[in-house]
């Protein structure tokens, strides 16, 4: 029997850029302030959906930044783009014995600065398990001044939020503090928004709902319905070595040789197979599902940069089921609009549980992938058409959810697991490590 997502949840227009719901949206506040200094930051997964998280902010503040979410990097060919640019020499920001202070002994010259963003146990774990991080030079400071996250408490006054630190870090580097502190611009909006929302908004549904069980509302992306016209859809497939050929692939990193992008309002589709530049892996025809004479004929980078730049529109908003397309094309040096949708989580979300591949997805809508007409060649043409209909699908469950009357409740923060109460602040941690 088929399982349909259910209709008695609660939607909330989520901003697309930000990732908070549209009440408390901070992007009008949000500043460009340009750097030397290359910052990467390194999210753990669990991080990634906390309401009142300032890594996407510092990304979206930081054109000369990159975020990558994930735990085990070591394959990850857009962070080895990122830490093996010669000129800006990279760097941890993370408090250890061995750690410099940056305020003392600053790096020379302009550096690519790597921090990592997540609970305390989160970041050890990050550092631990890619060793490519853990033996980067580190780097570690005091904040000069009390951290301003009033609406989290942290567990010792020196501790302060990743953007805050980054504020700090970067003025060091870039010697000039007062033009990075408009970083902090977005960042006290965010609090303000937040406070005020929990005194007014809150407090008044606590005084005419009492007694009764606090309702849970999921954070929906609105977009998905009202900004229909703005959606692409896109999949990338990559030339990659495997695992057991260690030299091989350590020295031949996957690299981006099919990209599919499909703008679902209009029909329109992009659909390029891109030359390898490194010794095609006997695997990579079979499953991308292409012959290797297409594939060593395919075009070149800078042809599919140029078609993009001609297919896709500022506003547009990048579709993808996971991160692997987006850190494919990203790590071809490839541009994406910032606005996201990572359409794996958000059936997550609706299904209010794990929910494997896509297939998995359409099965439980009662779709048989099969009879989906593929939107481009070999494998990447089939999962871009199964991502198009899965976003229509989910597009479609918000229109009938917003058709049932719903109360109107306050943003909430998802709960936290056991494991993750073992260290409570955010970001980079200031001071030296203990324990």
């Amino acid at each position: 029997m088929k399982r349909s997502l259910p209709l008695d949840f609660e939607p909330r227009a989520v901003c697309p850029r930000c990732q908070r719901p549209v009440r408390v949206c901070y992007c009008e506040h949000l500043t460009s302030v340009e750097t030397k200094t290359r910052v990467v930051l390194l999210q753990h997964p669990r991080e990634e959906d906390m309401a009142i998280g300032t890594a996407r902010m510092a990304n979206l503040c930081l054109p000369n930044s990159e975020l990558h979410v994930g735990v085990d990097f070591q394959t990850s060919p857009a962070l080895a783009a990122a830490l093996e640019d010669p000129e800006r020499p990279a760097v941890l920001l993370y408090p250890s014995d061995d750690a410099l202070d940056v305020f003392t002994a600053p790096p020379v010259g302009p550096v690519t600065l790597v921090v990592v963003d997540g609970t305390w146990w989160q970041a050890r774990k990050l550092v631990r398990v890619n060793p490519v991080i853990a033996k980067l030079p580190r780097y570690a400071f005091k904040a000069p001044t009390p951290s301003e996250y009033r609406i989290r408490r942290e567990p010792d006054e020196a501790y302060v939020s990743t953007i805050e630190a980054l504020v700090h870090v970067l003025g060091v580097l870039e010697r000039d503090p007062p033009r990075l502190r408009a970083l902090l611009v977005p960042f006290r909006a965010m609090i303000d928004k937040q406070i005020s929302f929990a005194t007014e908004v809150r407090g008044a549904r606590v005084r005419h709902n009492k007694g009764q069980a606090p309702q849970k509302r999921p954070r929906i992306p609105a977009a998905l319905a009202e900004r229909r016209a703005n959606l692409v859809c896109i999949t990338g497939e990559a030339n990659a070595w495997p695992y057991r050929s260690k030299e091989l692939r350590t020295s031949h990193r996957e690299e981006l040789v099919h990209f599919v992008a499909h703008r679902p309002a209009t029909g329109e589709t992009l659909d390029l197979i891109v030359r390898p530049r490194n010794p095609l892996a006997p695997s990579t025809p079979p499953h991308v599902g292409l012959d290797a004479e297409a594939l060593m004929g395919g075009v070149s980078l800078d042809d599919l940069y140029a078609r993009w730049r001609a297919f896709v529109h500022d506003d547009d908003i990048v579709c993808s089921w996971g991160h692997y397309a987006v850190g494919i094309f990203g790590a071809a040096g490839g541009e994406l609009p910032k606005s996201r949708l990572d359409l794996r989580q958000v059936s997550r979300v609706l299904m209010r549980g794990r929910v494997g591949t896509m297939e998995a997805v359409l099965d439980k809508l009662a779709v048989e992938p099969a009879s989906l007409a593929t939107l481009g060649r070999g494998r990447a043409g089939v999962r871009a058409a199964q991502l198009a209909r899965i976003a229509a699908l989910l597009g479609e469950r918000l229109d009938e959810a917003a058709r049932v009357p719903v109360p109107d409740l306050a943003p909430a923060e998802p709960s936290r697991s056991p494991e993750d109460t073992i260290g409570r602040s955010r970001g980079p941690r200031s001071g030296k490590e203990s324990g």
